[in-house]
This record gives C-alpha cells, structure tokens and sequence, in this order.
C-alpha cells in the first residue's frame, strides 16, 4: 500500500557513513551533508546517518543500539536513539522512534516525511507513529535490510501498520496531534503547590511551560516533568499520549530525552526534578516518576505541583 521505491543512493556513496553534528541537523546542514556524501537529496544521507546515530543510543539492557534519522517538513533532520534505564520497569525504556518524534515535537516541525532506521521498527512504534497526522504517508526505510540480504526501499508506513487504529477513531477531526501546537489549560496550583530558591522555580516553569504543550487528549490529564543537572541545566517534557494507550510516553521518558538530546549526562546526573500535573488527574504521574528517580536518581530532589481548575 502507498509508494513504494527503491533506495536511490549512488553506488560509491552506500557505505560512506556520515558523522551526525548532534542530534538536529538544520536544513542548511542537512543540504551540505547531502552533498558532500555524494548522493542526490537529503531522503538519500538519512540511512547514512545511520552507524552515528546508533553510537548515540544507551541500551545498556539488552545492548542492542537502535538509531532512527528522520526528514521534516522543514527540511531538518531529527535523531532518535534506544533509551533504557538500569533499575526500572522495562516500561521506561523509550524506543528509538519515540525519541525522534518527541525530538522533533520539542522543535517545533510540523510534519515528517520519511524517517530511516537501523532495524524493522516494532509494533509499538508503528502505533506510536499514528499520532502524526498524514501518519500513513510517511517513508520508511530499514536499513538493516542490507545485511540480510535484501535490498533497502523506502515503503510507505501504511504498508507496516495497513488496517490502524489511531486518531481519527477517538478525536475531532480538528483536534491538535502530536507535531502539531498545543495550549492546555491547567488552572490555578493548588495550596500546596510552591517553589523555592531559583532552581526550584526554574523547574516548576519548565515542567508548566511542558505540561501546558503536552499531547494528553485521551485522558485530558496533561503533565509536564522537569530535571537539572549538577550545572544547573534544566531540561523538560510533557506526556505524548497514545491512541491505543500503552505507547504512550509520559512526561518523565520525555524529559530524559530532552536531557539526552541537548548533550546531557545520563539519567543518573539528574539531581532536582519537578513535576506539574492536574490535581486528581485519572492518569497521574507522581508515582511514575517517584518510581523512576528512586531507581535511577535516588539522590535528586522532587517537587510536585498541582493544577486544579477554577469551575472543579
């Protein structure tokens, strides 16, 4: 189903791997790259990214690197690498498409058009990607078709996932998806919402500023969570929901890759965190993250404020 056509990198070019500058490639870039590896478009340097992008990933679990290059609208070019964590439920791991998707939303790209990847991508992922509008378009090439024999070709994502639940089967038509803006009401923090000294406000605006750009329209419990670094760094995310529920990213694996995807340390360098949710919210957060930082954080701070709109 959709388009369907053969990989049309040249010959001499396939397996001259491209180092990656970091984890967006502006389209400037992206074009410079293209033709300093001799090949014709951008869609052709993305499987070249490939080997660089998989020397970004922390799998240190099952120590299978998986890295996912993908192409916007805008002519960037986004990363998303494997994240696991020691410590804590295989549920926090975040796969490589989640982070390039989460990458891309955190920039602000509207659309993506085609996206390569070093291995096949799981069905959690194929569901994950539905929550881009124009989702069944998408281009997807695997490149580790190579090594088992099979030439790589770009194959539209309905081909992968041909019958979808997603979106259109729960929302509006209108409703904002993932890539798209979004502005959530939270109201007004509850009496025991506070923050303390500088960081601790810094925190808690990240994490409203991310709960507030959240994708939560399928339980409208919009969270954002935010961390700082020994240096003061502070990196947020809100919760990317999913349609069909499980994929779902919260807002604590969102963070991290935000951490991650600036030229952070890992997970474990977090030594403040700051949670912003609804007050009694049916999907709440708090317990998650308490999970998460005990495990992998043990020494960092935590702060939870609540939100309760003026009508409850």
């Amino acid at each position: 189903m959709g388009e369907e056509k053969m990989m049309t990198t040249k010959p001499e070019a396939a397996a001259a791997a491209v180092e990656l500058p970091g984890f967006v490639m502006s389209a400037e870039e992206a074009e410079r790259a293209a033709a300093a590896a001799g090949v014709d478009t951008v869609d052709d340097l993305l499987p070249l990214l490939i080997p660089s992008a998989m020397r970004l990933a922390r799998p240190p679990i099952s120590r299978f690197p998986v890295g996912a290059v993908g192409l916007g609208e805008s002519g960037r070019v986004y990363v998303g690498v494997n994240l696991e964590f020691l410590g804590v439920p295989l549920s926090q791991v975040v796969h490589a498409e989640q982070f390039l998707i989460t990458n891309a939303a955190a920039a602000g790209e509207r659309a993506l058009r085609a996206i390569a990847v070093s291995h096949m991508p799981c069905g959690h992922c194929r569901q994950f990607l539905q929550e881009i509008r124009g989702a069944a378009g998408i281009r997807i090439l695997v490149t580790s078709d190579a090594a088992d024999g099979r030439a790589p070709e770009w194959r539209a994502l309905a081909s992968l996932l041909p019958r979808p639940f997603g979106p259109h089967d729960l929302l509006p038509k209108d409703a904002p998806l993932v890539l798209e803006p979004h502005d959530n009401p939270l109201g007004d923090p509850v009496a025991n919402g506070f923050a303390a000294g500088d960081l601790e406000a810094r925190l808690k605006e990240a994490a409203e500023a991310a709960a507030r750009a959240a994708h939560a329209p399928y339980s409208g419990c919009p969270s954002g969570f935010a961390v700082a670094d020994g240096e003061g760094k502070v990196y947020a995310g809100g919760c990317l929901e999913s349609a069909a529920y499980n994929p779902t990213l919260g807002p604590v694996q969102t963070a991290i890759i935000a951490m991650v995807a600036a030229g952070g340390g890992p997970a474990g360098d977090v030594v403040a965190a700051a949670l912003v949710e609804k007050d009694g919210a049916v999907t709440a957060q708090e317990a998650t993250a308490r999970i998460f930082l005990a495990g992998v954080a043990p020494q960092a701070s935590f702060h939870v404020y609540k939100y309760r709109s003026s009508d409850v």
